[in-house]
């Protein structure tokens, strides 16, 4: 398991007295009212400002994001503000600097955004979306970044099942046959991923990542955002594959396709994604088990069961992958 990080008391710890004392830091009055918001990575609070108006505080975990890391979500998030794309940006804390600093946990805070958040997609919404996820590539297209990971079977697949297995979190009786199947999934994938584009993409992009307001969506949260194919955010937005998810995903490519190109063939990378999705998500939770919300939410992660449902999980993408392969060629 990652060893805690020097911060990681003090991170696991926040009280309602740090919160408010960073919040007010560079002049802000907080009334005392807040609300603690649903987030595991990171710790994420609303709090009423004394004009009645309120704030969402993000304070970041530590030792896993750089300053620059941080600072490249941040600028693509103006970038795409420039454009008139919804998207919620941080306030300046300090003159030319978004990011403030807690006896070392940095943070940053954010304008509310009321709405909210839509449990399915008519298909005027689908369109909607897919012409600012259109949008929001070309974008990302513009510059590229050095301090933000690459979604690959690289990153996602090999470094993450190394950390798997040098952490010993696997059950004896299931590493061999995980392992296994990762590099199975690692080899067969590899090909699909060459001369497909990457750019920064949103890389979390689902509903609970979306506010509808009078005015339409507003994109939160790209604190996962990432160097990789636009496919990504697409297939998070829809990510059903059956036949209603599929005519969803027809219509939003075709809205996505007014302001930037599709490839169809890259539709070939949902099933390998989503692979990556479920390795990654088991990395994430041994990378933060020393935190007390993770062994309390994710109380039987490490069991057998739990390395055999995973294990079940992956092989039913091996079989989509390979249905996939067959069926474009």
């Amino acid at each position: 398991m990652m060893e805690d990080h020097p911060l990681a008391g003090l991170f696991n710890q926040l009280t309602p007295e740090h919160v408010l004392d960073a919040v007010e830091s560079d002049g802000r009055r907080c009334t005392g009212r807040f609300i603690v918001l649903n987030s595991y990575e990171n710790r994420v609070y609303q709090l009423e400002l004394d004009d009645s108006s309120w704030v969402v505080g993000k304070f970041y975990r530590p030792g896993r994001w750089s300053l620059e890391t941080i600072l490249a979500e941040h600028e693509f998030l103006f970038e795409l503000q420039d454009v008139e794309i919804p998207v919620a940006c941080p306030v300046e804390l300090a003159p030319g600097s978004t990011v403030g600093e807690m006896e070392g946990i940095r943070y940053a805070i954010f304008p509310r955004v009321g709405g909210r958040s839509p449990e399915e997609f008519d298909d005027e919404q689908v369109r909607v979306i897919g012409r600012l996820i259109g949008r929001i590539h070309n974008i990302g297209a513009n510059r590229d970044t050095a301090h933000r990971l690459r979604l690959d079977p690289r990153t996602y697949g090999q470094e993450n099942l190394s950390y798997l297995l040098d952490s010993n979190v696997i059950h004896e009786a299931a590493k061999e046959i995980y392992a296994d199947t990762v590099h199975k999934l690692i080899e067969l994938m590899t090909p699909m991923f060459q001369g497909v584009p990457m750019h920064r993409i949103h890389g979390d992009c689902h509903m609970g990542n979306l506010i509808w307001t009078p005015q339409g969506p507003t994109f939160l949260d790209f604190d996962d955002m990432v160097v990789g194919p636009a496919v990504q955010d697409i297939w998070m937005l829809v990510p059903s594959f059956d036949s209603y998810g599929q005519q969803q995903r027809e219509t939003l490519i075709d809205a996505y396709t007014q302001f930037r190109r599709f490839d169809p063939a890259w539709l070939r990378l949902i099933e390998p994604l989503r692979a990556l999705r479920f390795i990654h998500y088991t990395a994430w939770i041994a990378r933060r088990w020393h935190d007390p919300i993770f062994k309390r939410t994710f109380d039987y992660f490490g069991s057998l069961q739990y390395w055999q449902k995973e294990i079940g999980d992956l092989r039913e993408q091996l079989g989509r992958i390979m249905e996939s392969n067959w069926q474009w060629g």
